[in-house]
C-alpha cells in the first residue's frame, strides 16, 4: 500500500504512521470478511427441513413453506429471544431488531425474512405496536417445535438469539446456514458474539475510542 500523507487537519506524523498500519490490518480483515462470505455461499444443501412447521402470524396460521415469495428462493429467520415466561424481551435482541425493521424493506428486494419468538402471537405484536416496528414479519412459534430444532431454544427452555437461513429447491425447503458461531468456543477474553454483523450499535462503538465498553448493553427504554 502506497505511503499516505497526511488527510485530516492538524494529524501528527506518528498518528498518520499508525494509522496507516491499521488500515492495513483493515484490509486484510476486509479481505477475510469476503472469503468467509464467498465460502458460505458455495456450502452444499443442509439437511430438508423435518416438517412444514406452522407458525401463527398478525393474520392467522402461516405454514414454513408460505413464507417464501414467488421468486424468492432463500429466507432468514432470526429466533427472538422472547419467551412465555420471560417478562420481557431480551433487550440486546430488541436493539438488533430495530435495525433490521428499517433494513427489512431493502432486505425484501432480494430474499424473504422473518423473525420468530416463542411468545404468543398478540404478545409479540402489542411489543412491536411499543417499540414501532413496522416493517418485520412476526411469527409465533408457541405451537411448535421450530426453536429446539433450529436452536433457537435450549433444553431448559431458555431462548437463543440464532440466525437461520433456508433454501427452497424444487419444492422442499433445506436448511443453509446458521450463525453456529454462538456454539464455537470462543477465545480468552471473547463473549459468544455471532450476529455483530447484522447489529449497527455494536459495529459504531467499535469504531470509537471508547469501544463497546465491558459493562455496557442496550437497554429496552431509556
Amino acid at each position: 500500500m502506497a505511503k499516505r500523507k497526511a488527510l485530516f487537519p492538524g494529524e501528527t506524523a506518528k498518528y498518520r504512521a499508525a494509522r496507516n498500519r491499521l488500515l492495513r490490518k483493515e484490509i486484510t480483515l476486509r479481505r477475510a470478511l469476503e472469503k468467509v462470505a464467498a465460502q458460505r455461499r458455495t456450502l452444499p444443501l443442509g439437511g430438508a427441513v423435518p416438517e412444514d412447521y406452522v407458525f401463527q402470524s398478525a393474520d392467522g396460521p402461516v405454514r414454513l413453506s408460505e413464507l417464501f415469495d414467488e421468486g424468492k428462493d432463500t429466507l432468514l429467520v432470526y429466533n427472538f429471544m422472547f419467551g412465555p415466561q420471560m417478562p420481557e424481551p431480551c433487550p440486546y435482541c430488541s436493539s438488533i431488531l430495530d435495525s433490521v425493521d428499517g433494513a427489512a424493506p431493502h432486505v425484501a428486494q432480494r430474499v424473504n425474512l422473518a423473525i420468530v419468538a416463542r411468545s404468543p402471537i398478540e404478545r409479540v405484536l402489542t411489543f412491536a405496536r411499543e417499540r414501532g416496528w413496522r416493517h418485520l414479519r412476526l411469527l409465533s412459534s408457541a405451537a411448535n417445535s421450530y426453536n429446539r430444532d433450529y436452536h433457537g431454544e435450549n433444553a431448559a427452555g431458555d431462548q437463543l438469539p440464532m440466525m437461520n437461513v433456508f433454501a427452497r429447491r424444487r419444492a422442499r425447503v433445506h436448511h443453509a446456514w446458521a450463525t453456529e458461531l454462538f456454539f464455537a468456543a470462543a477465545d480468552r477474553g471473547q463473549d459468544k458474539r455471532h450476529v455483530d454483523l447484522i447489529w449497527p450499535v455494536w459495529n459504531l462503538l467499535d469504531m470509537t475510542p471508547e469501544g463497546r465498553g465491558a459493562a455496557w448493553g442496550p437497554k429496552l427504554r431509556y
